[in-house]
């Protein structure tokens, strides 16, 4: 007999193993309460590892028109600091492969699921880092926070958990160049999409998950 997970939402009792599967009807009423606990359509994306596309979808209640998309599920990895630590420390060993020993100054984790990642893979390849803090508009758009490192004439390594649609990451790569930062590569722990680049930079997924 499955078993489902359901986290901290209500859907009924939770049970002692995690097995992320849900129906659509559970995914949507997951949505729908997230949306009023009042979480924008990106934060519920995140939440929920879906796309933003999928999220409108669910949301809007279409039974037709079903975006492609892969749920992807990393709690596992999230609860426990030192394993985040670990998917840092590969992570930070592309970053040092791809742009070279020493080669970057300044490591970018977008809010809020990239933010512990890039944490780790700063500290293994000893540089700066800052955060890319998303605005409650739900689009993409945001913000480098100045309360940690800056990106202005520094070579930059972007980080985040999974990359779906690449709205996010694009605003990201505009923030940080806007600011006079050179982004050399984009990192990501789950990339669900074919591409090996993102507006000229290039992009590694530690897992490539697409849909078939």
């Amino acid at each position: 007999m499955q078993r489902y997970f359901r986290q901290r939402f209500d859907l009924g009792e939770a049970t002692p193993f995690v097995l992320m599967v849900l129906s659509i009807e559970e995914l949507r009423t997951l949505a729908s309460n997230l949306r009023v606990e009042g979480l924008n359509s990106q934060q519920i994306a995140d939440e929920l590892s879906l796309s933003q596309d999928t999220i409108a979808w669910l949301l809007a209640g279409d039974s037709e028109n079903r975006p492609n998309d892969v749920r992807i599920g990393w709690r596992t990895i999230g609860v426990k600091p030192g394993r985040i630590a670990a998917i840092g420390a590969i992570m930070g060993d592309v970053v040092d492969e791809e742009m070279g020993l020493g080669e970057t100054d300044t490591v970018v984790g977008i809010s809020i699921n990239g933010i512990a990642f890039a944490h780790e893979v700063a500290r293994m390849i000893d540089s700066e880092m800052t955060v890319y803090r998303t605005t409650d508009s739900g689009n993409g758009s945001g913000s480098l926070s100045n309360k940690y490192g800056q990106v202005a004439g520094k070579r930059v390594a972007i980080v985040d958990d999974v990359l779906s649609s690449g709205v996010t990451m694009s605003h990201t790569i505009k923030a940080i160049r806007d600011c006079g930062g050179d982004v050399g590569l984009v990192v990501v722990l789950v990339n669900k999409t074919t591409r090996n680049e993102i507006d000229g930079v290039p992009l590694r997924g530690i897992i490539r998950a697409v849909a078939v």
